[in-house]
């Protein structure tokens, strides 16, 4: 058994911090008490407060808080392993989500039929595992190698410009991100389907290119977009976006940039018109790439425990809540 997300257990520095703070009421009360002077009201005052029920509620939730934090941890048993065997690669998806590929050259907009395409794509590539980094000005790890294909759709769905605060467009450290997550001890079976209307030069990305080309990795380039270009529509202000001048910005389609990655790798460039034939190209290239068998370890099932932790977690808080502070009354 182990958990899969050790990383939420700092979550359990909580709990000290709410002992300091039990112990810190209880001196107050007694100081309180102590500056009263008079006994016999003291005792007047708190004679309906039950000190024992305090520190029953308060334990509950101490305990509440560790259930609550080992539940988001999610400790997870191995279960049976599906008896699959399967030939695949590895195959990670970089999509561009500068605001940029707002643009509506392409109907709906650029981003939406970059999804399109990566949701046809998710649906051809069964025997593969595939994982999904977003870039604009940085480029962020959203999803790792996974032969999860549903959790892949849902990552692709909410990706957006939100999702990256920083604009621009930088290849070199989407491609190198991509790079770092494939098996270096490897030099085949590794493939990017980069995305993006390559609108901003980045001159690190050919560079970084010829890098994954020496590790073994195809990168596929995929330009979206119009060469006449578009404007750009801010979906918070509804308002076309200016540059520092005033001008209207016309985002256009950089091919040469996306075309210079694909060749550095033995890739392959397409321009992104119609959704089947670009699926159709891109899956017959990445069926070029030697397979691999993939081990049965990578089809394991796991038994989730989180249900019931934070279930206990949610118990012991209803009873706390039942719990008075005051004595009970005897007859």
């Amino acid at each position: 058994m182990h958990f899969q997300h050790p990383e939420y257990f700092i979550g359990l520095l909580v709990i000290p911090g709410l002992l300091f703070g039990y112990f810190r009421l209880v001196s107050w009360k007694k100081k309180l008490a102590a500056r009263i002077g008079d006994p016999a009201l003291v005792a007047q005052l708190v004679k309906s407060f039950s000190a024992g029920n305090y520190l029953l509620k308060f334990i509950l939730v101490l305990t509440a808080v560790f259930f609550l934090v080992a539940g988001l941890a999610n400790l997870q048993a191995r279960g049976n392993a599906e008896n699959i065997s399967r030939n695949g690669v590895d195959v990670m998806f970089v999509l561009d989500v500068s605001k940029s590929m707002l643009a509506q050259d392409v109907k709906p907009s650029r981003l939406d039929k970059a999804k399109q395409l990566l949701y046809r794509l998710v649906d051809r590539l069964q025997n593969d595992r595939i994982g999904l980094i977003l870039f604009a000005g940085r480029a962020y790890m959203q999803m790792p190698l996974t032969t999860d294909h549903g959790a892949a759709k849902l990552y692709i769905s909410e990706a957006g410009p939100e999702a990256v605060p920083t604009q621009g467009t930088v290849f070199s450290e989407a491609l190198s991100m991509a790079n770092s997550s494939f098996n270096r001890n490897e030099h085949k079976y590794k493939a990017v389907v980069l995305i993006s209307d390559g609108e901003d030069h980045d001159p690190e990305g050919l560079k970084t290119a010829r890098q994954l080309a020496e590790n073994g990795v195809m990168v596929n380039t995929v330009g979206i977009g119009s060469p006449e270009g578009s404007v750009i529509i801010d979906p918070e202000t509804k308002e076309t976006k200016k540059d520092g001048q005033g001008n209207t910005v016309i985002s256009k389609l950089n091919e040469k940039e996306l075309t210079g990655i694909s060749d550095a790798t033995n890739g392959i460039y397409i321009h992104l018109e119609n959704l089947e034939d670009a699926t159709i190209t891109l899956t017959q290239r990445l069926d070029s790439i030697e397979k691999r068998a993939l081990s049965d370890t990578e089809f394991i099932n796991y038994k989730n425990y989180f249900p019931w932790f934070i279930g206990l977690a949610g118990i012991l808080l209803i009873l706390e809540l039942f719990i008075s502070e005051r004595k009970r009354k005897i007859a």
